[in-house]
């Protein structure tokens, strides 16, 4: 049970979330608990939507995006976020088992995609110190910097969201994927 209230539905979120929790659910079909424990507060609910969305029409494709989510909240141990991922990445942009199991470690079986979530890995356990070479490596890999930008923004958003559901407990209303920590 998470530690602070998780509106049950959609109307029950502050009338401030009401109107991004419906755009939440028209995206998704649904609006998943997480969703709905941001709207606790209308201000972070909007950031976080306002981020997520920004990014989405970013260079990176939706596969990586997906990737470094999966690497970051198996770093972090977070259940909800690697079971939402996990759920996304399989369902949405179409990863394979192997490829999951491969991101949830930190790595792709994609060449150039394992450069960029191994340096987003590198990224959030080093706590942004990385040096030159770490993102000469990713430059080499074919990345632009406007992509080695949102790189570092996905690990950010992903932290956000790992640590606002371990925080609160958030329930898991994804099919469950425990999280390693492997990463």
């Amino acid at each position: 049970m998470s530690r602070i209230p998780t509106p049950a539905t959609i109307e029950d979120a502050p009338a401030g979330s009401q109107e991004l929790l419906n755009g939440v659910k028209q995206m998704l079909g649904s609006a998943p608990n997480g969703f709905r424990l941001i709207s606790n507060s209308p201000a972070a609910l909007e950031g976080y939507l306002g981020l997520n969305g920004a990014l989405g029409k970013g260079e990176l494709d939706a596969a990586t995006r997906e990737r470094i989510a999966l690497a970051i909240a198996n770093h972090n141990g977070c259940d909800y976020c690697n079971s939402a991922h996990t759920y996304l990445g399989k369902n949405l942009v179409k990863l394979d088992e192997d490829e999951l199991a491969a991101n949830r470690k930190g790595s792709s079986n994609d060449a150039k995609a394992d450069v960029a979530v191994r340096f987003a890995l590198k990224v959030a356990q080093n706590r942004g110190q990385v040096d030159a070479r770490d993102v000469d490596a990713v430059r080499a890999a074919g990345y632009s910097d406007g992509q080695l930008v949102e790189i570092v923004s996905h690990v950010a958003i992903n932290v956000l969201t790992n640590y606002m559901f371990e925080v609160f407990d958030v329930e898991v209303d994804f099919p469950h994927v425990k999280a390693s920590r492997a990463a």
